[in-house]
């Protein structure tokens, strides 16, 4: 029996037709992911001085584009039926019809995505990373002196000082960047459809790469079973990083196998080059995507211990897109790096002892060091048996582990009100980190997850079989360890507060790879059981386990399938900023307030604003001092202190402000927040603003 990864299809056709299929979807793919990542770090030097505008950043954009697929064109294709070439692009371009549909109006920051596209709306309207605030439009330096009244919001950190200060977005620059250009040709509303592309073109990247890796003929079903996913959906429909981020994974992943089958062939080593510039210029849009970028070190150690020569250009690559990723996140969000510096520092360690560890054992073998063979001939199976153990160790974790984090953090703080409003016990250290494999089969269901789980192992095992005869690995070699390991660290430490469906966007690659071993799984067993029982036998079997699959997706997806997450949230926001006049200063003087609209108003209206911070508010006397102080200066200036509520009108009326004018009373609605089952539905989200400036 072949020990090469399970395919159909070991004889494509290759009709020029057939040829320009696969060629052409590959330089999509490839092209797409080489732009994001490039015009990212062309974002870091022009909107860091200042310079990203849209006369020279759309027609560079343009350029960036042409460059890119030229570039990506020149990578060794492999032909695609036809008919498998037109269901993919069916397939990825449904996926994005679908979630542009039924996009998502986050506007205000209360998640990462609107956090995102205001940082976009920032960079377009101000064409620079950092939001130089005047002094003198707040009431002068003295204002930002007062305690407790503050530039800061969540995700928008206050930098500098009071004579020269600036507001940093708190993540890195590349979503940013790509969906500003979404503001300047559609507005809001422009930019929050761009994620339906990136998403459908990263739909596209995991089929293609389960075409590339063996099964061709069953790469549409994969690619169909990853847009169904809500997790997936869920983030196609919104201004998050993770559509761009399965871009350039994806591709990365793609242009891996593709340079371990063409070696150092193929425009010397282009393609493994490009995979290590995609794979470690994920952290230009995602800072985590350094987890991937380390586990390319290992995939190396392994083709240079069997002397295959791409290894080089691939750590190339990676090494130089993830140096200048974190170069640009030292620069532009130092301040973002400071809070994960807890969960950074110790994957920068791991990927330094990764390296030595390889550079010894390299070193050992070319000094004649090898496994003994009694080793070597136990390796396939105890690695196989290892894969379950690591799978059922992690499946087990409810059952002996309650996981936590320390309660003065502030996730602790937002666990225990959800645990409290649910009738939980309330135990807000919690993380709920050993639920992650149940929250897998909540979107897969168990049977998949089992499937799976053989299928790893097997594929485990017969990459050691190959290794342990002195063979070269299987191209799918690369890929399957990197997916696997950073499959590991997420579900052993998935590192966000764990409400629900937000807490999913964590399993954006574990969902994927769990599709994908499925298909994989199913291609193997109608080619195996085709050659020992019949036809109608082998189809039953591959049938079977796709619908293990694919059904309980879909059916967990169903409930989701129309749902438009806060929509109406735009032109809500839109209505405040008009009430706003020239020269007013908003300042939030409660909890929501200061939580939601501060860069709304700086960014989204273009009027100056301020917040108050949560020591202030609690002391209302020294609130009054603050609020009378910062009122004095602006008048001064010519200005109109704006006092904004979004709790309720009592802050202002503890202020003694009259009149106090509703400026916003709507509801929109917003996915549940849960903690120990599915999300189902949608839940109504009270908008409500009232403004009044003070006496």
């Amino acid at each position: 029996m072949s020990r090469s990864l399970p395919t159909t299809d070991e004889d494509l056709p290759s009709s020029p037709l057939e040829r320009a299929g696969g060629r052409w979807l590959q330089t999509l793919v490839l092209g797409t992911a080489t732009w994001i990542v490039a015009l990212s770090l062309l974002a870091v030097p022009l909107a860091g001085l200042g310079l990203w505008t849209p006369w020279l950043i759309l027609p560079l954009a343009l350029g960036v584009a042409a460059a890119s697929g030229w570039w990506a064109h020149g990578i060794p294709s492999r032909s695609l039926p036809v008919w498998t070439t037109a269901l993919l692009i069916a397939v990825s371009a449904g996926a994005g019809i679908w979630s542009a549909a039924t996009h998502s109006e986050q506007v205000l920051p209360r998640r990462d995505s609107a956090s995102y596209l205001q940082a976009a709306i920032s960079m377009a309207g101000t064409h620079e990373r950092l939001i130089t605030v005047d002094p003198a439009e707040v009431g002068g330096p003295d204002v930002l002196d007062i305690e407790g009244i503050t530039l800061d919001s969540p995700a928008f950190y206050e930098v500098g000082d009071s004579e020269n200060p600036s507001v940093q977005p708190q993540f890195v620059i590349g979503p940013g960047a790509i969906w500003s250009l979404g503001v300047w040709l559609g507005g809001a509303a422009g930019a929050m459809l761009l994620p339906s592309l990136t998403g459908a073109i990263g739909v596209l990247a995991i089929g293609l790469l389960t075409a590339r890796v063996g099964a061709a003929r069953w790469s549409p079903l994969a690619a169909a079973g990853v847009g169904l996913l809500f997790p997936v959906l869920h983030t196609m429909r919104s201004t998050y990083s993770e559509p761009l981020a399965m871009v350039t994974l994806g591709a990365g992943l793609l242009a891996l196998v593709i340079a371990a089958r063409q070696g150092m062939r193929g425009e010397l080593g282009r393609a493994a080059l490009l995979a290590g510039v995609l794979v470690g210029g994920t952290a230009f849009v995602r800072i985590d995507g350094l987890r991937e970028t380390i586990l390319l070190v290992p995939v190396a150690a392994l083709a240079l211990a069997q002397g295959q020569r791409w290894a080089r250009p691939l750590l190339i690559g990676a090494g130089a897109s993830t140096a200048l990723a974190f170069g640009a996140a030292l620069w532009l969000s130092n301040q973002y790096l400071g809070t994960i510096a807890a969960s950074l520092v110790p994957l920068v360690a791991l990927g330094l002892v990764l390296a030595l560890v390889t550079a010894v054992l390299l070193w050992w073998q070319k000094r004649g060091g090898a496994v003994p063979q009694r080793i070597s001939r136990l390796m396939p199976q105890a690695l196989a048996g290892a894969v379950v153990l690591v799978g059922l160790f992690l499946a087990s974790r409810p059952l002996w582990q309650t996981v936590r984090q320390s309660p003065d953090d502030p996730g602790s703080r937002v666990v225990a009100g959800l645990q409290l409003r649910q009738g939980l016990t309330v135990d807000g250290g919690r993380t709920y980190a050993e639920q992650t494999v149940t929250w897998l089969s909540w979107w897969v269901g168990v049977p998949a997850l089992v499937i799976s789980l053989v299928a790893l192992a097997w594929a485990a095992r017969a990459a050691a079989t190959r290794w342990a005869e002195g063979e070269t690995l299987q191209a799918w070699t690369g890929p399957l360890l990197i997916c696997a390991g950073s499959t590991v660290a997420t579900l052993w430490r998935p590192g966000i507060t764990p409400d629900h469906p937000w807490a999913e966007r964590r399993l954006v690659i574990v969902l994927p790879f769990v599709v994908v071993l499925c298909v994989m799984a199913a291609a193997y067993a109608v080619r195996h059981l085709s050659r020992r029982a019949p036809v109608a036998v082998a189809v039953a079997a591959g049938v079977a386990l796709v619908a293990a699959t694919l059904v309980p997706t879909a059916l967990a997806t169903w409930p989701h399938r129309g749902e438009r997450v806060e929509l109406g949230e735009l032109a809500a926001v839109e209505g405040v900023c008009a009430q706003l006049g020239e020269g007013d200063v908003v300042l939030a003087v409660d909890s929501r307030a200061a939580n939601e609209w501060p860069q709304v108003v700086r960014g989204q209206c273009g009027r100056a604003a301020l917040s108050t911070t949560g020591a202030l508010r609690s002391d209302q006397e020294a609130l009054a001092a603050a609020v009378a102080a910062t009122n004095s200066a602006v008048t001064q200036r010519g200005g109109r202190l704006l006092l904004l509520a979004a709790d309720s009108p009592e802050a202002l009326e503890e202020l003694g402000v009259e009149p106090i004018l509703p400026a916003l009373d709507t509801t929109v609605l917003e996915d549940a927040r849960l903690l120990e089952r599915r999300p189902d539905h949608l839940v109504t989200l009270p908008l409500q603003v009232w403004v009044g400036s003070p006496s």
